[in-house]
């Protein structure tokens, strides 16, 4: 069995979410949602605050926050949320996929079928 190192204290968890459970607000980031920086670090800022601002100038997906801060997916959500509703980062979420943008079922058939004879 892994023993718990020092990222993966569950104190230190509670303690960096402020003891919250969920974001504040409904806010849904899927795994794919971009996050983008708007300003940089200020003095005085939460450190995984510091770390994700310093990381998403370029857009990066919450689930690759998650990866890097080695933070599991529903803490980083609650630390975008801040963010968010301080103005300090911005969401790009992913668009929906209509029936107008997907393939025709006819030809992925034809495509399958000739596979099959491949």
């Amino acid at each position: 069995m892994k023993r718990l190192g020092p990222d993966d204290d569950p104190d230190r968890l509670y303690t960096v979410t402020g003891g919250r459970s969920r974001a504040a607000d409904d806010l849904t980031l899927d795994l794919v949602t971009l996050i983008v920086s708007e300003c940089d670090p200020a003095p005085g800022m939460q450190s995984e605050h510091v770390r994700i601002l310093s990381m998403c100038h370029h857009p990066m997906a919450v689930v690759e926050v998650s990866a890097e801060l080695r933070m599991p997916v529903s803490v980083v959500r609650i630390l975008l949320s801040d963010l968010l509703d301080s103005g300090k980062v911005t969401a790009r979420h992913p668009r929906p996929v209509t029936a107008a943008h997907l393939p025709d079922t006819d030809l992925l058939k034809e495509v399958l079928d000739a596979l099959h004879r491949l």
